[in-house]
């Protein structure tokens, strides 16, 4: 069986292929077409639906995170792969092909997931509350063999206000030497780089045309050792980054209308989803409202459509005709304008945020926060603050590194709606010269048909 390897370079589109020789010549004897994506086009619900070829509304990924409400919780980037219903793409070729093996390094849900070789971002969770960088490995002893010759994850290069190129060109050595000693049918490997500096600055800016070459440096290596081993190799992205500069506070309007409760604990407020009539889980520029009494769903949607930078809002019809109508979807969902993005924001008082706003605190946080990317403009101190954080961190104190700004006036990229234009949308590279027949009729491949476009490289129909 030929092998594949599937490159998920996130933010990744054809304007930014100019600065990316390297990306470039996979599809040089092969083939590139614009991706589909689905709503909200996030990393989790289009990974999910690249692998099992179906929409959120049957593999239940509805987004980064969600409101479980058999928990009562909001929760984002749980890792367990249980959570995204159906068969994988290694489930359907191994019903043809029974040895066949899959390697993941760094695709989210890997944990639990069926593939014979796992690498997956996971920290050391301390007693005294301390977090330290590390990754999750299957078989266990490749996390001693990857640390050994790369070093320990570099976890706060991953995300953050020092999210860098450091974390993918850890993970494309890794990949690399996943591939060399264990040969598997299918290696997926996720870069993150683009995301930080196109959300940071916009997808037009200097800093993103050097990130994209930044990238395309680190992925030489792994480009010419999949060619070596005779591998077929599929780059495609989850969605592009389009410029923004309004940030919409659904949360803050909720409450203002006496929709959204919180309970205060210690001086600092927190969102109360049992207590609220209707809450907002932002994420990006797409939003799952959650609307306790059906009598309220006409006036929550009335009251959300009507905020400047909000595009539209749906009901389960709506969700439906994006494949996007789950039990796990919110009862209406909102989509940003193309300029604007939704913050998780409730509290009305910045000194009545919780501590965990300041921080790069992903699982408490009710919803995504791409301030997380930036040290906070107003305070003075907050490089000497995040330095003597650090000393703490590595003399065993406890410390709460608040160094992110509670405003996200500074992001400058976002997604999560479709594409308005292929230009700002997924881009596919295929360096197999046969091209599907979908593609030569329309330039375009759906995400759903990744699943079986992985299948036919293998020679499995």
């Amino acid at each position: 069986m030929k092998p594949v390897l599937l490159l998920d370079v996130v933010g990744l589109t054809p304007a930014l292929l100019a600065h990316m020789p390297n990306l470039r010549s996979v599809a040089a004897d092969g083939w590139q077409a614009e991706l589909g994506t689905v709503l909200p086009a996030v990393t989790c619900s289009a990974q999910s639906t690249f692998l099992t070829g179906t929409m959120p509304a049957e593999h239940g990924i509805v987004g980064n995170g969600w409101y479980f409400r058999e928990l009562g919780e909001v929760l984002f980037w749980r890792q367990h792969n249980g959570l995204v219903l159906g068969d994988k793409v290694w489930d359907s070729a191994r019903r043809h092909h029974p040895g066949y093996t899959a390697a993941n390094v760094c695709w989210w849900y890997a944990m639990g997931a069926g593939t014979d070789r796992t690498v997956t971002p996971r920290p050391i969770y301390h007693a005294d509350g301390r977090k330290s960088p590390d990754c999750y490995t299957r078989p266990p002893e490749l996390h001693d063999e990857l640390t050994a010759e790369l070093g320990t994850f570099p976890l706060f290069h991953y995300w953050g206000p020092t999210a860098g190129l450091a974390s993918s060109r850890w993970i494309a050595a890794a990949a690399r030497r996943v591939l060399r000693d264990h040969r598997p049918d299918l290696l997926l490997c996720y870069v993150p780089h683009l995301d930080y500096d196109l959300q940071r600055h916009g997808p037009h800016s200097p800093q993103a045309r050097t990130a994209a070459a930044e990238v395309d440096g680190v992925l030489g290596g792994l480009l010419a050792d999949a060619r070596e081993a005779g591998a077929t190799t599929v780059v495609l992205s989850e969605y592009g980054i389009t410029p923004v500069h309004r940030q919409v506070h659904l949360n803050r309007a909720l409450r203002a209308e006496g929709l959204l409760d919180v309970h205060t604990q210690a001086g600092m407020e927190h969102l109360d989803p049992w207590a609220s009539r209707a809450f907002a889980v932002a994420d990006h520029q797409v939003a799952h409202l959650h609307v306790r009494d059906e009598s309220d769903v006409d006036r929550v949607r009335a009251l959300i459509a009507a905020l400047p930078g909000v595009d539209e809002v749906l009901d389960r019809a709506g969700q439906a005709r994006y494949g996007l109508d789950h039990p796990r979807a919110g009862d209406l969902v909102a989509v940003a304008e193309p300029d604007s993005w939704f913050t998780y924001y409730y509290w009305l008082d910045r000194d009545r945020a919780p501590d965990f706003a300041g921080g790069v605190e992903i699982h408490r946080k009710p919803g995504y926060d791409p301030a997380e990317l930036f040290l906070d403009p107003d305070d003075r101190w907050v490089r000497a603050k995040a330095a003597l954080n650090l000393v703490k961190k590595k003399t065993g104190l406890r410390y709460a590194m608040n160094v992110v700004p509670l405003d996200g006036r500074a992001v400058r990229g976002s997604h999560g709606r479709l594409p308005d234009s292929p230009a700002d949308g997924p881009v596919l590279l295929c360096s197999d010269p046969r091209v599907p027949a979908a593609v030569e009729r329309t330039g375009r491949l759906a995400a759903t048909d990744v699943h079986d476009l992985l299948l036919e490289l293998h020679g499995i129909r």
